[in-house]
């Protein structure tokens, strides 16, 4: 019996680009790639650019992964079925972006029913929050009145949204978070709304698979201005705003 491939090791020290090539991604568990590093900023944008992203529990070293086939929603393709229309246009939700930005992950990382811990670790709110202070990191806030009762962060390259999780302390309050993203996004030309991980409820939502070679091509393209996201902050729309006129 042969021994377990080692996984690559990442020193704090080694420059930010460090990273084993897509191609050495372990087949199982899928796309676990390598381990180690730190969150800065820098190695955080260089691991994003190529289709990278930190996924660990927390007590455990950084583990680093680009997982293949990936899952990805297209801005402009956003299925926004009849029935969900009907619901959100009668929620009573506002949306902004960035006003709750901590509460946002602080909400993504709580312990929810069913499961064992969060893989939203304390370092890792830390190395968010830092991006959103830099102007790369966002969130999207639901609202009913004065509770927040949904949202999503993530990160935004070029033209290209890194989805990293969502919340919902109402029915449905996710889902208006991602079409009020999509919609800005698509009004913004941005080609890519990067899901990470597929789930049949992702794509009830017009997401779809791609593979890993694919989707680094799409970044290599996509994320090569660097731009960051300028979007408004601090105001409060009704998501009928975000409702377009018909349904597919």
């Amino acid at each position: 019996m042969g021994r377990a491939p080692r996984i690559p090791w990442i020193d704090r020290d080694d420059p930010p680009e460090a990273f084993p090539p897509l191609e050495q991604a372990f087949a199982e568990p899928d796309g676990l790639l390598a381990a180690g590093g730190d969150l800065s900023i820098d190695r955080l944008l260089c691991a994003y650019r190529q289709g990278i992203f930190p996924w660990y529990d927390e007590g455990q070293p950084i583990l680093w992964w680009s997982p293949d086939p990936r899952c990805v929603l297209a801005p402009d393709e956003f299925h926004l079925a009849r029935r969900l229309r009907r619901s959100l246009k009668s929620s009573g939700f506002e949306i902004s972006f960035n006003l709750a930005f901590d509460d946002v992950i602080e909400a993504c990382a709580a312990q929810r029913a069913g499961q064992r811990g969060t893989w939203i670790t304390t370092d890792m709110k830390s190395a968010f929050k830092a991006l959103h202070r830099d102007g790369f990191a966002h969130s999207v806030d639901v609202w009913r009145g004065d509770d927040l009762v949904g949202g999503l962060y993530g990160m935004s390259i070029g033209r290209v949204f890194f989805g990293e999780s969502m919340f919902s302390r109402e029915d449905n309050a996710s889902k208006a978070a991602m079409l009020a993203l999509c919609r800005e996004l698509a009004r913004r030309r941005f080609e890519l709304l990067d899901c990470q991980v597929f789930s049949p409820h992702l794509n009830s939502l017009g997401a779809r698979l791609v593979s890993r070679a694919d989707f680094a091509a799409l970044l290599a393209d996509a994320c090569e201005s660097g731009d960051r996201l300028e979007i408004p902050t601090g105001t409060r729309r009704p998501i009928v705003e975000y409702l377009p006129d018909t349904t597919v």
